[in-house]
């Protein structure tokens, strides 16, 4: 009962900081990773346990599906050069880094875990990059860069990691040897993610209840997960194909009111994961804390910080070399990218790699070795660190770099959006002419309307149909809930007609998409 108690205070100090958090601005894994670290700090707090290979399908698995469902697959093969540049090179540089770094610190420390540690660092959350982002409206090149390094990264990282894993705990592994069945591995995950897409498409789609389909969708996301490990492929490649090609169902798939759920409970999971994961790993750091001596204490910490400057240099100094390396082969081969893009990389560059925040795929990666693991605790207070460190000064300081810059405006969804809106306008007009009906009249009147708004570069959410949807709202809304108060209305003919209520005014109201 005690841990029971404790999680639902966590959870509800956790919402209080990310109220807190949107009210000045700031990402909200910045201050659940200082919360996190509060944590360590209280004294007798009970210690959450998990068993070490439960973590990563708890954590990573939904984590990496909702990065791919973000993730533009159409950018992701438009900037496939920046990103691949960040998902190869990046991920071994600083996972090169860290280990030498590491090795030399702790000179018994076995390559295996140092390399361990290394792929944990390596990959950056998008989550806290983005969350600052939105608030200042970046180019929208940067935006796909870093999601789709987000999610490719993680990847990658993690397969560097479960490697090096294996390498100690077997006491023996032989990369020439093993480099066959990595690929074979790698294919058959690929081909396992689709397949098992098609499937899970084709079974929600028969489903016509917002619940069951949601259920079944989280049930799927560690099925997959759970199978692929059965099968000796790997869990990370399969989810996140399984996630890209989920992402790609058609509109017409899915009813939109099950769509609607489904966003909002994915978004819900999601913020639920990073609260544990930053308070399982604040309580499992009091006792590591509390086992050192004052001096060892100080000691770990110092090298802790190393570790933090050896991430966030090795990544700056590679994307701002690669920026430069960009911008003179374009001026060698006098290939030209576009004033703006060219004038600007630099300063893009400097952004993306300012951007490299860690957050909860590094948590997870640290929390899932297992006891016994080599510099198990070291490595446990070094993830917590960077993670608490980049979040902190990275994450504060990303909005004034930004605003500093000044990148030139770069949104071409906006003009996506006025093709999208305006062909579907056309359309739906070009069905309602084959009716007779005085009512069709009146609804592509409305139509007209709003196809001028999208003409103009403007909202149609703002034509004065659904201004006037909007204002009408609240009386209607205090109108529902007088005859209930009265009486004259039950509960269940008022929550029907507050559902409908609510779908015609999430179809007034402006697009709030997430970019």
């Amino acid at each position: 009962m005690i841990v029971f108690e404790t999680i639902l205070v966590l959870l509800l100090g956790a919402v209080l900081l990310s109220m807190l958090a949107r009210r000045i601005g700031v990402p909200y894994p910045t201050l659940l990773a200082l919360g996190g670290g509060a944590l360590a700090l209280v004294p007798g707090a009970p210690r959450l346990e998990l068993p070490s290979d439960l973590i990563l399908a708890l954590f990573v698995a939904p984590i990496l599906l909702d990065a791919a469902h973000d993730t533009s697959l159409r950018d992701m093969m438009r900037l496939w050069l920046p990103v691949s540049s960040l998902v190869i090179v990046a991920v071994g540089l600083t996972t090169t880094a860290v280990a030498i770094t590491v090795r030399w610190l702790f000179p018994d420390m076995p390559w295996g875990a140092a390399i361990a540690l290394g792929a944990l660092l390596a990959p950056p959350d998008a989550v806290a990059a983005l969350a600052v982002m939105r608030q200042v409206t970046p180019p929208h090149r940067i935006r796909a860069v870093l999601e789709a390094e987000s999610l490719l990264n993680d990847a990658s990282s993690l397969l560097i990691y479960k490697l090096a894993v294996v390498a100690v705990v077997t006491g023996s592994y032989n990369v020439a040897g093993a480099l066959p069945l990595f690929l074979l591995v790698s294919v058959g995950s690929v081909i396992a993610g689709f397949c098992l897409a098609k499937l899970i498409l084709h079974v929600t789609a028969e489903i016509d209840d917002a619940a069951t389909v949601t259920v079944v969708q989280f049930v799927a996301t560690f099925g997959v997960w759970l199978l692929a490990e059965h099968l000796a492929l790997s869990g990370v490649v399969t989810i996140v194909v399984f996630g890209l090609t989920t992402a790609r169902r058609t509109s017409l798939s899915e009813p939109a009111r099950i769509r609607v759920i489904s966003f909002a409970t994915w978004e819900t999971i999601t913020f639920v994961l990073n609260v544990l994961a930053f308070t399982l790993i604040g309580l499992q750091l009091r006792p590591i804390l509390e086992t050192l001596e004052r001096s060892r204490q100080i000691e770990w910490l110092l090298y802790s910080a190393v570790v933090v400057v050896v991430v966030v240099v090795v990544r700056l100094a590679w994307v701002l070399l690669h920026g430069l390396a960009s911008r003179l082969g374009t001026a060698i081969t006098g290939r030209r990218a576009g004033r703006e893009t060219n004038a600007h990389s630099l300063k893009g560059a400097l952004v993306v790699g300012w951007a490299g925040m860690r957050g909860i795929v590094t948590l997870a990666a640290a929390l899932a070795l297992p006891e016994g693991f080599p510099y198990r605790d070291f490595i446990l207070l070094s993830a917590f660190t960077v993670v608490l460190g980049t979040l902190v000064v990275q994450g504060l300081t990303l909005r004034p770099l930004l605003r500093l810059l000044k990148l030139p405006a770069d949104d071409p969804i906006a003009n996506e959006l006025a093709v999208a809106r305006g062909t579907v306008l056309e359309t739906a007009m070009r069905i309602l002419d084959e009716s007779q009906d005085p009512a069709a009249e009146r609804l592509k009147h409305e139509y007209r309307a709003a196809l001028a708004y999208t003409c103009d570069g403007d909202d149609p959410g703002n034509s004065p149909y659904n201004r006037l949807r909007r204002d009408v709202m609240p009386s209607a809304r205090q109108a529902l809930s007088a005859l209930r108060a009265t009486g004259r209305i039950g509960d269940e003919a008022y929550r029907q007609v507050e559902e409908e209520l609510d779908w015609g005014e999430l179809s007034a109201q402006s697009s709030d998409r997430r970019n």
